[in-house]
């Protein structure tokens, strides 16, 4: 073999580990590039869903049961959207947040302290989760929850959302309990800060990934062969 070919040979070789070729011309020829796209698996979100549509139909039912035309005789014809018949509204003077009355929330399992510490009626625990004192508080706690709890759902699954939400429900029932002594307590509120907690402690302990990741159309890795 001459050394000519060696030579050649030699300028092969560098040719394949750099980040070029030559053709036999001696011209400048770009090696293939390969583009490989980033993909996560994402779980669907159901549960989430089936917990707005729950939290709905349970407020339908309890002013379905509220029946305020019926009842409010001190407040005749002041009653909030009575076109809706008995599914109207309190008079605000007594609910400002376009609800049932507090003695309905309470006989539908809101949550009071002394019947749960003195009358041993534990289920109010979670049942309290279901209810809303009214429409504005039923829209602002679903919101959040579809906001929140949708993007977790899909990225650590049903299992982990749901208990989250259940033991943080359960949790903020207890710290009302201990609290609140005066008053009904209702809503998700103590679900929806689980699950805000889960979301930022997923966001810290990943900060890294996320200050380092490029847009979801740049996120692509280049592989020069």
């Amino acid at each position: 073999m001459s050394g000519q070919d060696i030579e050649r040979g030699q300028r092969a070789n560098k040719n394949r580990t750099g980040s070029s070729s030559s053709n036999n011309n001696g011209a400048h020829v770009p090696s293939p590039t390969y583009l490989i796209e980033d993909t996560e698996t994402q779980w669907t979100s159901w549960l989430v869903p089936m917990f707005v549509v729950a939290n709905v139909a349970v407020f339908i039912v309890v002013m379905y049961i509220n029946d305020c035309p019926k009842h409010d005789q001190a407040f005749k014809g002041k009653c909030v959207a009575r076109f809706l018949g008995r599914f109207s509204f309190e008079p605000l003077r007594k609910n400002p947040l376009l609800g049932p009355s507090s003695h309905t929330l309470e006989k539908l399992g809101g949550l009071e302290w002394t019947k749960v510490v003195q009358k041993h009626q534990g289920w109010r625990l979670i049942t309290c989760i279901w209810l809303h004192a009214g429409i504005i508080h039923l829209l602002v706690n679903m919101l959040c929850l579809v906001f929140i709890g949708i993007r977790l759902e899909q990225q650590f699954g049903f299992v982990r959302i749901g208990v989250i939400y259940l033991l943080s429900g359960f949790g903020g029932s207890v710290l009302s309990c201990l609290f609140i002594r005066n008053s009904i307590s209702v809503g998700a509120s103590g679900a929806l800060f689980g699950l805000l907690g889960a979301m930022l402690s997923e966001l810290l302990t990943n900060w890294s990934l996320y200050t380092n990741k490029e847009p979801s159309w740049k996120c692509r890795h280049k592989i020069q062969v």
